[in-house]
């Protein structure tokens, strides 16, 4: 049985990966009373007056809501919102394995960004925190912005953010294996959509150095007259030379491939164009832009994928749950660029120094330790900038 006959089987068994189980006890009408009517009037009453009290009178406090719309799905793209239900279940079942936080999937069924947007809205004061999960570009960068302006609890957009702190994490570590230096790189980014603009805004902030965005159509450069308004933005920001060409062209010469795109587009042949030890990131899924012997064979000495059958597997799964632990525990009201920052530097530091190898430049996604440390870096983080109700 091979992996998705074996999926297929266990979905069936499972009937939903997620269920709700009661932290009380109702086994007698005197527990009855508590739990429900009509004591729990009390602790209505008391969130009345101050309702801040509903983190600490409800599971509020450790409960994140995970929403889609089902328009950009893994790599299946725009399948529906019950369709991407199984993810979302996937995801929360994530977020209790790793990090003991309680999650609920919910998938809406439309795909006007301001119906999305009141939607959660409304929704809002049922959980102490939004993550956001597979919905399209550009339109994502608008729910999650207007959300951000909008809630008073932490909006977080895991395609864009998620992706961007574990390849900041990754990039980190690999220029310490390649001997370079943050401030000296140049990084061509493929993939110009939700995850490749916030990769491209978060390392900027991380000062890695002059970063080239690439799409379809080649690099994204000030002047083009085909690019989105996102996409305009960040042309403005990067591509100091304002290098015009294909993604073979701009690749010559960079120390850094990030590919947030499609299988198959770089070849070792492009590769051993870069500069020398380049440090490639092909995380296309399942198929990445360019097999690991394929990018070892064009030079490159560090390379990650978003597989977990090879080395350096840049995964979510190390940011999402420790983000939201941290931020949940202190009950932040956002989620900012240093919080990411933060969370990025804690992933590193799980890689000790004598550790630190050319396949061993991010921890397992398993390894007990990140999630906590990944909590307490974002929770210091929002101390620090008062962003904190606790």
């Amino acid at each position: 049985m091979d992996n998705k006959e074996l999926a297929m089987k266990k979905h069936y068994e499972w009937q939903g990966k997620i269920e709700v189980i009661s932290r009380a006890e109702v086994k007698d009408k005197a527990q009855l009373a508590v739990a429900y009517t009509p004591g729990v009037a009390e602790p209505c009453l008391a969130i009345e007056k101050d309702p801040n009290l509903s983190y600490e009178l409800t599971r509020r406090g450790n409960l994140v809501a995970v929403i889609t719309d089902g328009t950009a799905v893994l790599g299946l793209g725009d399948i529906g919102p019950e369709a991407a239900m199984p993810v979302m279940e996937g995801k929360c079942a994530l977020f209790k394995t790793f990090a003991g936080v309680d999650a609920f999937p919910i998938c809406i069924d439309s795909k006007d960004p301001e119906t999305i947007i009141n939607t959660i809205l409304l929704i809002s004061k049922s959980f102490g925190g939004i993550n956001l999960e597979d919905i399209s570009a550009p339109r994502c960068f608008q729910i999650e912005a207007e959300l951000k302006k909008r809630c008073d609890i932490p909006v977080f957009h895991d395609d864009q953010h998620g992706t961007a702190i574990v390849v900041g994490a990754a990039l980190l570590n690999a220029v310490k294996v390649t001997g370079r230096k943050r401030g000296e790189l140049r990084l061509v980014i493929n993939g110009a959509g939700a995850a490749g603009i916030s990769i491209g805004k978060l390392l900027l902030q991380m000062g890695f150095g002059d970063i080239i965005l690439c799409d379809i159509k080649g690099a994204l450069y000030r002047g083009a007259d085909w690019m989105n308004p996102a996409q305009a933005e960040m042309a403005e920001k990067t591509n100091k030379d304002n290098r015009q060409g294909t993604l073979a062209e701009v690749l010559k010469g960079a120390d850094v491939f990030i590919g947030v795109s499609k299988p198959g587009l770089v070849t070792a042949e492009m590769v051993s164009t870069m500069a020398k030890d380049p440090i490639v990131f092909a995380m296309a899924n399942p198929v990445p832009e360019i097999m690991p012997d394929e990018a070892k064979k064009g030079g490159a000495a560090v390379i990650g994928t978003g597989r977990s059958d090879f080395p350096n597997q840049i995964n979510n799964v190390l940011v999402f749950p420790g983000i939201f632990k941290g931020a949940l525990a202190v009950r932040a009201r956002e989620i900012t660029e240093t919080m990411k920052i933060a969370a990025a530097h804690a992933i590193a530091s799980i890689v000790s120094e004598e550790e630190l190898r050319p396949d061993y430049v991010l921890p397992d996604s398993f390894n007990p330790r990140v999630a906590d440390a990944v909590a307490g870096a974002v929770a210091e983080e929002a101390v620090r900038l008062g962003l904190n109700r606790r």
